[in-house]
């Protein structure tokens, strides 16, 4: 049986819901009580969508039913996004903040009491409105159907091609940090970070891989380099990934190198030029391997952007 669209997104809501993350914040924002309510009745509608999916087609006033659920969790979607990004600010500002102005501009900060108040309210009216289709499920007789199909796994490899299926409303956050990347700032600052942050499964590689395909930035770098990171954030492997991308040679032309050869190498091939380096998948928040990586990358004459 094919899965429900809509039984995707519920179980991928519950899901953010249920990161220590969002529930930390959500204690700190005074809306833990509205969050666990808004759980509860999501896991309601959830446990029925899978039956309603099949159901549907010879019952016009259960479609109905349905795409009033889509609406609803249209505007879930949107306040759990907005949530979570809020508490990743905070995390982003705090660890990365000494980085880069940039990184500081990007999670501009907000008004906490202001959030809180408004954050409350929408909580509240999204609620209701789950609350009233949740009601409505019991008139189609429709049967529990609440398997987890949440599959825990190791990220694949990924590389910087990017299909036309895998973007779907990013042009905001693209032209947003297509904007940060592309400003000019002179002497004043040659080393630009600008982290893309959240949870596995928000689009944050699709995101890096529009920006890196982006014509603007074909025509403002002349070297763009693309380095999966995942689990390992060794620096001599990490060096090693960024030559064999820089170079579009294979890897094991330079695991036997010295570290010293490896930083000779890079310097070389990346001297004078304006270029581009992507980290994708990192999960390592060692400030000390960053400041290391740092120091490796930051040299005179260089003008980098990652």
């Amino acid at each position: 049986m094919a899965e429900s669209v809509l039984f995707s997104v519920a179980e991928s809501l519950l899901g953010k819901l249920a990161s220590s993350a969002l529930e930390e914040a959500s204690l700190a924002y005074g809306v833990y009580d509205d969050l666990d309510q808004m759980k509860h009745t999501l896991s309601l509608i959830k446990a029925v969508l899978l039956d309603a999916d099949q159901k549907q087609r010879h019952n016009n006033e259960l479609r109905e039913w349905l795409r009033q659920i889509k609406h609803v969790l249209n505007d879930a979607e949107n306040i759990v996004d907005d949530f979570e990004c809020e508490a990743l600010r905070k995390h982003v500002v705090n660890t990365y903040g000494g980085f880069s102005r940039k990184v500081r501009h990007f999670f501009s900060t907000s008004n906490p009491l202001v959030y809180r108040l408004r954050m409350a309210h929408q909580l509240k009216d999204l609620i209701k409105k789950l609350d009233k289709v949740a009601s409505d499920r019991q008139k189609f007789g429709l049967q529990i159907n609440d398997v987890d199909t949440r599959v825990v796994h190791r990220r694949e490899l990924t590389d910087s091609h990017v299909t036309d299926s895998e973007v779907i409303g990013r042009d905001y956050d693209k032209q947003k940090i297509l904007k940060l990347l592309l400003k000019d700032e002179g002497e004043d600052e040659s080393l630009s970070i600008v982290p893309i942050v959240g949870i596995r499964g928000l689009g944050k590689t699709t995101l890096a891989k529009l920006i890196f395909n982006d014509e603007s930035i074909d025509n403002s770098f002349s070297l763009k380099i693309w380095v999966c990171v995942s689990e390992d954030f060794e620096l001599r492997n990490l060096l090693v990934k960024i030559l064999s991308s820089a170079l579009n040679s294979t890897q094991e032309m330079y695991k036997n190198l010295e570290m010293q050869q490896l930083k000779n190498h890079l310097r070389n091939t990346i001297a004078g030029q304006k270029f581009l380096l992507v980290l994708d998948d990192v999960w390592n928040e060692d400030r000390v391997k960053w400041i290391e990586l740092k120091t490796f990358i930051q040299v005179n004459g260089w003008d980098y952007k990652g």
